[in-house]
């Protein structure tokens, strides 16, 4: 497992009410990796936010993150 995947992981579950409900998937590209990010339909709003303002939020940090690794991560968050 890789950190930016238990990075994610550690957040949604920070967020969220029914932690054990959360599933992130990798996919990884060349240059590029996907993190699917799976949440009970309730949750959603939470690790959205208002205007999408957290979601906004956990991809800078990805991104910081990824800079350290030479890698760009993207963020699906998936129902």
């Amino acid at each position: 497992m890789s950190a930016m995947k238990d990075l994610l992981e550690g957040i949604a579950r920070a967020l969220v009410d029914h932690p054990e409900d959360v599933a992130v998937k990798e996919v990884e590209g060349e240059q590029t990796t996907v993190l699917e990010l799976r949440v009970r339909t309730e949750d959603l709003g939470k690790v959205i936010g208002r205007q999408g303002r957290t979601a906004r939020a956990i991809r800078t940090l990805l991104a910081a993150a990824g800079m350290k690794v030479q890698k760009r991560f993207v963020l699906e968050i998936l129902e």
